[in-house]
């Protein structure tokens, strides 16, 4: 009982405006950002290394260079802070974790474009 009054709950919070991305797409990512007094949406754009688990609590990482250094933030699919997701380009990839990417730099980083 007490499990179907928090799925209830949960589904009620789920964003419906979130459009579908998998792991190796590239995406932006408009999340908005409180400064003092003021509030600005700031854009992060790069390649979806993982997602995981599902439901609410569901989390996307996503990676870019950024002067030559990887930077990685991951955020919560749900999450109010998001203002919106567009897909730039999507990606053929056979993994659905992609931290060999890590590793790698110049084009070995890249990831095909699915056609």
């Amino acid at each position: 009982m007490n499990q179907d009054i928090i799925r209830q709950i949960e589904n009620e919070q789920l964003k419906t405006d979130r459009p579908d991305f998998r792991v190796g797409d590239t995406i932006r990512v408009y999340a908005r950002i409180k400064e003092g007094t003021r509030e600005r949406i700031q854009m992060f754009e790069g390649t979806v290394l993982k997602r995981q688990n599902g439901g609410l609590q569901e989390t996307f990482t996503v990676r870019r260079m950024s002067y030559g250094v990887g930077v990685e933030k991951t955020w919560p699919l749900h999450s109010p802070v998001i203002d919106k997701i567009e897909v730039v380009r999507r990606g053929s990839v056979r993994r659905a974790k992609l931290f060999y990417l890590r590793d790698r730099v110049g084009k070995a980083a890249k990831v095909k474009e699915k056609i």
